[in-house]
């Protein structure tokens, strides 16, 4: 029984042994898996920190094999260089001798620039002188504006051609341009002078002959009339006769009409200064001044209104003064900016109003008639006449020069 204890004994405590050593054994397991749980964690831990450090490096090998191609594309070698040192060298000879020809080419463009500037020069110089030559020798009294202008084109003309005309090249040679005017104006005065002394001569000399004819005339009235009144007196036997009064009367005005011939023939300067206008040529407001010696001084307003214009002349005034040329040029002088021709003051035509050439007359002769409106008959009938007025006036016309044609003719 005992040693059934025992046994049992031997077996509890085997067992317990045993137990305790399956508890110390799990414990010691637990322990050893948790330290492999850990280690599992720390090579985890290890390979995750690899397998970065892995994709640093793998990323760095990329950088360095990118940098390690870069940089064998940028390596030269030296055989690479030595050829590019020859080409460079060639390169900088082959430019070195492309400088010296265009050196070479530069001063022979120079040159060829320089002798054309003197070519251009030397032709612009003769042009400036021709044309200068020529405008002096066309100058006249009437065109001195018109060249003016010419010669202005002229010289901007050679500055356009390069060829420097200085200002005051420029006004030296306006300057001469009006010095050569005032001498060919001087000139033509003179001629105009000379013609018009010698037209005063022959106009003196016309109007002499005009007196002595209208003396010789009026002598011969007086002596007829001297007879008659002889005659009518012898009759009449001393009596009161109307017709010797008449005859007396009809000789004292002969008598008087001869002694103012005479004293005409005396005055040089007397004569008479007309206004007169021509509206159909030259339009209203237009005014031609002048004066004629003439014992009939229509006439020189006839002769006015010959074929050069197309019509006649009306007469506004006609002044009968002993200085008719005093009176003209105060009239003159006085429309002097009103002149139609403001090139040749020798022409008499003036733009102005009728008032304002009655006030300047009167200012220097006195209270004067006038006419202010002007008639202008064959104008305004030329105006309003009609086609088949006209083409009658025409036809009678035709006849008188056939029929004067065939009296010429024959």
């Amino acid at each position: 029984m005992i040693y059934l204890v025992m046994i049992f004994v031997g077996m509890l405590g085997g067992a317990l042994i045993v137990f305790l050593a399956l508890v110390q054994r799990r414990v010691a397991l637990g322990r050893q898996k948790r330290e492999q749980e850990a280690q599992r964690k720390k090579i985890q831990e290890a390979l995750e920190a690899a397998t970065k450090t892995r994709k640093e490096l793998q990323q760095q090998a990329s950088q360095l094999k990118a940098r390690e191609e870069e940089f064998d594309a940028r390596f030269v070698s030296y055989k690479e260089l030595q050829d590019e040192n020859a080409m460079i060298k060639r390169d900088l000879q082959n430019i070195d001798v492309d400088l010296r020809k265009l050196q070479l080419d530069r001063d022979l463009q120079r040159k060829a620039q320089d002798t054309l500037d003197g070519r251009t020069k030397e032709l612009g110089s003769r042009y400036l002188k021709e044309n200068v030559k020529w405008i002096g020798k066309s100058l006249t009294p009437n065109n001195y504006v018109a060249k003016k202008q010419q010669l202005l084109k002229v010289i901007e003309r050679c500055r356009r051609i390069d060829f420097d005309v200085s200002a005051e090249e420029e006004a030296s040679l306006v300057a001469d341009l009006k010095e050569e005017y005032e001498k060919i104006v001087r000139a033509a005065f003179e001629r105009e002078e000379q013609a018009r002394i010698r037209a005063q001569i022959r106009e003196e000399q016309k109007l002499e002959k005009e007196i002595e004819r209208e003396l010789k005339q009026l002598e011969r009235e007086r002596a007829a009339i001297q007879v008659a009144l002889e005659k009518a007196l012898a009759e009449a036997e001393g009596k009161y006769s109307t017709e010797v009064e008449n005859l007396r009367a009809r000789l004292a005005e002969a008598e008087e009409k001869s002694q103012r011939a005479i004293s005409r023939a005396q005055m040089t300067k007397s004569g008479h200064v007309y206004v007169i206008s021509n509206i159909g040529s030259f339009g209203k407001g237009v005014f031609k001044i002048g004066m004629t010696r003439r014992l009939e001084p229509t006439d020189r307003v006839r002769e006015l209104s010959s074929a050069s214009v197309p019509f006649p002349f009306d007469v506004h005034m006609m002044v009968s003064c002993d200085d008719a040329p005093a009176l003209e040029n105060a009239l003159h002088r006085q429309l002097h900016r009103d002149r139609v021709n403001k090139v040749n003051p020798r022409k008499e035509f003036y733009r102005s109003d009728i008032d304002m050439i009655r006030k300047t007359v009167e200012a220097n002769h006195g209270e004067v008639q006038y006419v202010a409106d002007p008639e202008a008959l064959e104008y305004n009938q030329s105006l309003s006449i009609s086609e088949e007025d006209s083409d009658f006036i025409e036809q009678v016309y035709d006849t008188l020069e056939e029929e004067e044609s065939i009296a010429d003719d024959e």
